[in-house]
C-alpha cells in the first residue's frame, strides 16, 4: 500500500474527495450544507476540505470546475469515437445530455443561484457553443450540411444552453435538462442537415 505522504497518493485522495463532493452536490444541491455537514458526508475532517479550498464558496466553485472538467473529458471521448458530421453533433449534445443526467434540480437551482458556480457554467457553455460551431462548420466543409451560418448555430446552441441551466426550459415545457439536450441535438442536426 502507498504511503499518504507521498504525492501520488495525495493526488489520488485529492480527486475522490473531489469526486465524491461532485456527487453530493449533483443530487443535493449545495447552498443547504455547511462544511460541517460536507465533512460528516465525506467522511473527513474540515482541516481536510480546507486543504481543498479556503472557504465553502470556493470549495464549490472549484468542485464546479472538477465536475466540467471530468465531464469535457467524457463528452470529448464519445465524439472521437464517432464518424459523420451528424453524428458527431449528436453525440456532443448527447454526451453533455448524460453528463448533465445526475444532475438535480436543486443542484441546477443553487449553480444559477451563486454567480461562482454560474460563471462556471457559463464558461463551459461558451466553449461548447465553440465545439458545436467547429462541428458545424466540419459537416459543411465535408458537405454533411447545408450552408449555414455556423456562429449563428452555435449562438442558438449556446442560448439552449443556457435557458436549460436556468430552467427556464423546465418551467416551458417540463423537460429536464438531459432531455433538453437530447431534443436541441435532434432538432439542430434535422434543420442543417444538407
Amino acid at each position: 500500500m502507498e504511503e499518504p505522504s507521498r504525492p501520488g497518493f495525495a493526488t489520488r485522495r485529492r480527486t475522490e474527495l473531489f469526486d465524491a463532493l461532485v456527487d453530493l452536490f449533483l443530487s443535493e444541491g449545495f447552498a443547504h450544507l455547511t462544511l460541517d455537514a460536507i465533512a460528516s458526508r465525506l467522511r473527513c475532517s474540515k482541516s481536510t476540505l480546507y486543504a481543498l479550498a479556503r472557504s465553502k464558496e470556493q470549495l464549490v466553485r472549484t468542485a464546479t470546475v472538477h465536475f466540467f472538467r471530468g465531464a469535457t473529458e467524457d463528452v470529448e471521448t464519445r465524439v472521437a469515437a464517432t464518424t459523420g458530421a451528424h453524428e458527431r453533433i449528436i453525440e456532443y449534445l448527447s454526451a453533455v445530455s448524460s453528463a448533465l443526467a445526475p444532475a438535480s434540480d436543486q443542484f441546477m437551482a443553487d449553480l444559477d443561484a451563486f454567480p461562482p458556480a454560474r460563471e462556471v457554467y457559463e464558461q463551459n457553455t461558451k466553449i461548447a457553443a465553440g465545439r458545436v460551431r467547429k462541428l458545424i462548420d466540419d459537416g459543411v466543409a465535408d458537405g454533411d450540411f447545408r450552408r449555414v451560418h455556423a456562429a449563428f448555430a452555435a449562438d442558438l446552441v449556446a442560448t439552449m444552453m443556457a435557458r436549460i441551466q436556468r430552467r427556464g426550459v423546465r418551467e416551458a415545457t417540463g423537460l429536464d435538462a438531459a432531455a433538453a439536450y437530447r431534443e436541441l441535438a435532434t432538432i439542430l442536426t434535422a434543420g442543417i442537415r444538407a
